[in-house]
């Protein structure tokens, strides 16, 4: 299902400029982009008056954990779909450590067809590695629907988990595309969990899963990449060491991401926000933050993300350390984003770079992630003079809650549109949850990637 589709008189954020005027979409993808405006209505068109509106491409969020199959009481690819649309996210990549994980052909395509039954956007998924998995991780190379591989150095959420040099080895040796990398240092890891489990506060967890674990991690995964040719891309950074070592290390064949709560929130929202902002790896420091700003602004880092990783409220009500690592954030990245760059943190151009181009780059996105003629019709209009503040009952994710309640956001879209269909609304006046337009499946189809490097 595609559409035709106008937008009349918005801001609209061009690859090279911001710039009043009008976009068609037809047959779901984008036939004129008319800088000053003059296009006019045809017959069956569904018409969108953008005055006072910024138009920017779909959103992409790279990195979601949808959590189907296997834990429906914390998400679907229905509702994660949903919240993304809710958020101006056109566009989703899926982690593979569900229940059962997706580690093979069978699996991927269990997920890619219950997407195209019940998701309401586009989407990939991941296919996680294991120590034994190699001809699994080639059956699906170049499959449509199919983004890359998921290497979980270090424990996280599931039970996917490489760290022996040897089986890191043969994944990089013997598969192609693109393999994400969640980077701590399992050995550190685990000697650092033993010396300090005796610590109930939850400062312990940036202590514990500090700088030290993540940075030899990504070392080591940026010398495979390098040594086997292959495209790396090490995802939720966190750490300024990190982002500066990446700066001068990183090479051709490696690109990383930034999580928007790494961005926004350091030591003081752990100590106010406690739980709810616990995460594998964690929020870490103000100079931290700041670094990872910097290197974001520079290019070092080339795309920003949410880790869309929800668990119930129930869950986590235990407390540090028992409570899981993750936090819902899909419905939020880009009006929070949007909110910094009104704040003057950056521009407006810079979050459609980091948000729309940078992951359709990184992962060879086709017709996605900018506003230009031939490209699919994703697209969504937001609200930058509006500011609202969010509570959990304003959220779409089936937990029901946000780490960001109580705080003030702009850019709320107000249309978020897939292959020129309107899937989601609000008014600048309605509530802050807005409404979904569209039945289940009805929008959205497998994302096909194009291969880069190696």
């Amino acid at each position: 299902m595609t559409g035709d589709l106008l937008v009349q008189n918005a801001m609209m954020v061009l690859p090279n400029r911001i710039v009043e005027g009008d976009l068609r979409v037809s047959n779901g993808s984008i036939k004129s982009v008319a800088p000053n405006g003059g296009l006019v209505p045809l017959p069956g068109e569904f018409v969108i008056d953008g005055t006072g509106l910024h138009l920017l491409p779909g959103a992409i969020d790279p990195h979601v954990h949808f959590r189907e199959p296997g834990q429906p009481e914390k998400e679907t690819l229905e509702s994660g779909s949903r919240a993304a649309a809710a958020g101006g996210i056109t566009s989703f990549l899926d982690m593979p450590n569900n229940i059962p994980n997706a580690i093979n052909r069978t699996t991927i395509e269990a997920k890619i067809a219950a997407a195209k039954k019940s998701a309401v956007t586009h989407h990939g998924f991941f296919i996680g590695a294991t120590k034994n998995n190699v001809k699994d991780l080639q059956s699906v190379e170049g499959m449509d629907g199919v983004c890359g591989i998921k290497v979980f150095m270090g424990s996280s959420t599931g039970d996917l988990l490489v760290h022996e040099q040897k089986h890191l080895e043969d994944i990089f040796a013997n598969t192609g595309g693109i393999i994400a990398t969640h980077a701590e240092d399992e050995n550190r890891l685990q000697s650092r969990i033993e010396q300090f489990g005796h610590r109930t506060d939850i400062a312990a967890h940036a202590e514990c899963r500090d700088v030290e674990c993540a940075l030899l991690a990504t070392k080591r995964a940026s010398a495979l990449a390098n040594d086997y040719n292959h495209r790396l891309h090490i995802v939720h950074m966190t750490s300024g060491d990190e982002a500066d070592w990446l700066a001068s290390n990183k090479g051709e064949f490696i690109t990383t991401e930034v999580c928007t709560q790494h961005l926004t929130f350091d030591q003081n929202d752990v100590e106010e926000r406690g739980v709810r902002v616990l995460m594998n790896p964690p929020i870490r420091y103000t100079e931290d933050k700041e670094t990872l700003w910097k290197r974001l602004k520079d290019g070092t880092i080339d795309c920003v993300v949410t880790d869309h990783a929800p668990h119930t409220l129930e869950a986590k009500s235990v407390g540090f350390p028992k409570a899981p690592a993750g936090m819902p954030g899909v419905e939020t990245s880009l009006p929070l984003m949007l909110t910094h760059a009104m704040d003057g943190k950056c521009e407006v151009s810079d979050v459609v770079k980091w948000m729309c181009n940078g992951p359709a780059k990184v992962y060879g996105m086709e017709n996605k992630g900018s506003l230009i003629e031939g490209n699919d019709g994703d697209l969504t209009l937001v609200d930058l003079e509006t500011r609202k503040t969010i509570t959990d009952a304003d959220t779409w994710t089936r937990v029901g809650w946000t780490p960001y309640a109580g705080m003030e956001l702009t850019g709320l879209p107000l249309w978020t549109i897939v292959d020129g269909i309107p899937v989601h609304s609000r008014s600048k006046d309605g509530p802050f949850k807005g409404k979904s337009l569209v039945k289940q499946g009805e929008t959205g189809r497998a994302l096909k990637f194009k291969r880069i490097g190696n």
